[in-house]
């Protein structure tokens, strides 16, 4: 056997792709075959996974420096029932500008053949079809640059690899005045003010909802301040007007949260200029979150609502399932709640789990909020000693539904939006159940105003009606009928299709692969470089193993049954060049809701791989 046969023995290769149909690609059906002589990335990827969308943004310069070598994939793997539906990926492709072609895998057969356990994971293809590299989460660039890099010279010294263009073709893209809009806020004058996603900029609209009165922003990706004809946002959402004895001090009245700048934005309403309030432009990952507004990164921001008892603005920080805090007279940012682990546990607002905070609303004594990932309606209330969480519908990350009655029973699918109503109930956005559901905090129960809505993400009230963002219909609508107060509607629960992972009941070895990037090392140099977070929902699933360490492997004692292990992990790694004085460092972190079936005979070993590649396997 020749050196070059040992080198290759036992690598892996890749699966075949296999799915519904593709995207992108102007109706052509692709296999494996299709990508050999280029580096193949396949993104594994569902479109209400907000750490996804984190990582199309950060695969775009990556795309474009290696655009003659690297073809990239999206595997689209759906977490939530609407998310199978193919005009709803559709949608999704364009939404997010996805300019690479994209599998529809509805059934997640390509998820498994690839053993992938969580949202987001990218697996690097050589041009000869096997897998040379698998990392979950966000923040790989560099290591991907690293793999990529040396995988290219490889094969261009071999001859494997052929240069030119991949297979994207760009779908045709309608014409209409809004495109995919996200949040609406009624205005002091009786307009409406929006936030017009895929535009990239806002919209001022009549009492009518169509007329447009004018566009602040360029309609271009960007984060230039200034006036409406020079201004830029990328994506933006939430919108909250400040009370007038604020905004008199401020000079401004909208703070608008730029979701894909990582921003929040002021807008005056005289004359439309635009500044920005808070945030750096990066996106927070691990480190200070609290301090002077632009000196800390925010991490999409996807909501903002004025709230009296917090004393500012409460941002719905959906990049990292917690709510954040803006003060606008002294332009602080801070935590408000919430500890960055992704899940639904109720209590002191500093040790409560959020899923992707979606949407905010604020009336009087109560902050109303909706977390999509875990499809709940929540609310935070001042308490004796800070502010407290509570869940009124919602029970986890993998159960949703649409079925009225008790809140206790109820179920939503990945609502965005949530406004109140003119008397005291509460409207909520389902936006994946294509509905507007009631909840009357009076009487614990959950209805259906209105259903066959094209994803509502966002409303508000205006003259006692509830105006509401059809976002793929591109409009605004008035959906509820006047009069209608309640429809009862029994639907079905539903779970998430992603199959349990199954471990055996006892001893078990968790182990977090992570393999530092080509030409770096762990970074030592002041302690520890990695850290391990392990819980359980229910928490009487893992008997042993819980708590925070620094070893990324674990015993873990687990008991019979079922349930979700959380995982958080970290790592550091910097470049590894004693000629270099200060060394280019990075963060790695990852977390998991790994669904778990604990068996008697299961496997006794759970990897998780954070980056590199598993050699146990």
């Amino acid at each position: 056997m020749s050196g070059e046969q040992q080198k290759r023995k036992g690598r892996v290769r890749a699966p075949e792709l296999v799915g519904r149909q593709w995207l992108n690609t102007g109706g052509e059906r692709l296999g494996l075959a299709d990508f050999r002589g280029k580096v193949l990335l396949l993104d594994f990827w569902t479109s209400c996974c907000i750490n996804c969308l984190h990582v199309l943004d950060e695969l775009r310069p990556l795309e474009a420096e290696f655009a003659d070598e690297l073809v990239t994939v999206g595997v689209h793997s759906p977490k939530f029932e609407h998310e199978a539906d193919p005009d709803a990926l559709a949608a999704a492709v364009e939404r997010y500008a996805v300019h690479h072609p994209v599998l529809d895998d509805p059934n997640l057969t390509t998820w498994q053949n690839y053993a992938v356990k969580a949202w987001p994971t990218l697996v690097v293809v050589d041009p000869e079809g096997y897998i040379v590299h698998v990392a979950a989460g966000e923040g790989h660039v560099d290591a991907l640059r690293e793999v990529i890099t040396e995988v290219v010279a490889e094969h261009e010294e071999r001859g494997t690899l052929h240069r030119g263009q991949g297979p994207y073709v760009p779908p045709e893209r309608p014409d209409t005045t809004l495109r995919y809009p996200s949040k609406v806020l009624a205005l002091p004058n009786g307009n409406l003010l929006v936030s017009d996603s895929a535009n990239h900029s806002l919209v001022e609209l009549e009492p009518d909802g169509e007329t447009v009165v004018r566009r602040i922003g360029t309609g271009e990706r960007g984060s230039t301040d200034g006036s409406p004809e020079t201004a830029s946002f990328a994506e933006p959402g939430g919108l909250t007007l400040l009370p007038e004895h604020i905004s008199q001090r401020t000079g401004y009245e909208v703070v608008v949260a730029d979701t894909v700048n990582h921003l929040l934005r002021g807008v005056r309403l005289s004359d439309g200029q635009v500044r920005t309030l808070a945030g750096t432009g990066q996106q927070w990952r691990d480190g200070a979150d609290s301090g002077p507004g632009r000196e800390i990164p925010l991490t999409s921001p996807w909501d903002v609502a004025w709230w009296e008892p917090a004393g500012g603005v409460v941002i719905a920080m959906a990049g990292n399932h917690t709510l954040g805090w803006y003060d606008p007279l002294t332009g602080e940012v801070r935590r408000f709640a919430g500890t960055t682990v992704e899940g639904l546990r109720d209590g002191a607002a500093s040790e409560a789990f959020f899923a992707q905070t979606s949407g905010l609303a604020a009336d009087g004594d109560r902050l109303w909020l909706v977390d999509a990932e875990t499809s709940a309606l929540r609310r935070v209330e001042p308490a004796d000693e800070g502010f407290v969480v509570r869940t009124a519908v919602g029970t986890g990350l993998f159960d949703f539904g649409h079925a009225d009655g008790p809140a206790e029973r109820a179920l939503l699918q990945h609502p965005l939006g949530v406004a109140v109503l003119p008397d005291g109930s509460v409207a909520v956005c389902d936006t994946y159940n294509g509905a507007i559901r009631r909840y009357d905090p009076e009487s614990d129960e959950v209805s259906t105003l209105a259903t066959g809505v094209s994803e509502p993400s966002g409303a508000t009230v205006l003259d006692g009606e509830l105006v509401v963002v059809a976002s793929t219909a591109h409009r605004l609508e008035r959906p509820v009928p006047p009069g209608v107060t309640a429809q009862l509607v029994e639907g079905a629960a539903r779970q998430v299709k992603r199959p349990a992972t199954e471990v055996g009941a006892g001893e078990v070895e968790l182990a977090v692969v992570f393999t530092p990037p080509p030409g770096t090392k762990l970074d030592e140099r002041y302690g520890p470089s990695t850290r391990l977070e392990v819980s359980a929902s229910p928490a009487d699933l893992l008997v042993e193993g819980s708590g925070v360490g620094t070893d990324l492997t674990r015993k873990l004692v687990l008991t019979e049954g079922e349930g979700v292990l959380h995982v958080v992990a970290q790592a550091a790694s910097c470049t590894d060049d004693p000629e270099v004085e200060h060394p280019v460092c990075q963060l790695t972190r990852q977390d998991w809701g790994v669904p778990v079936k604990v068996t008697a005979g299961g496997p006794r070993r759970l990897p998780l791989v954070m980056g590199g590649l598993d050699t146990e396997l």
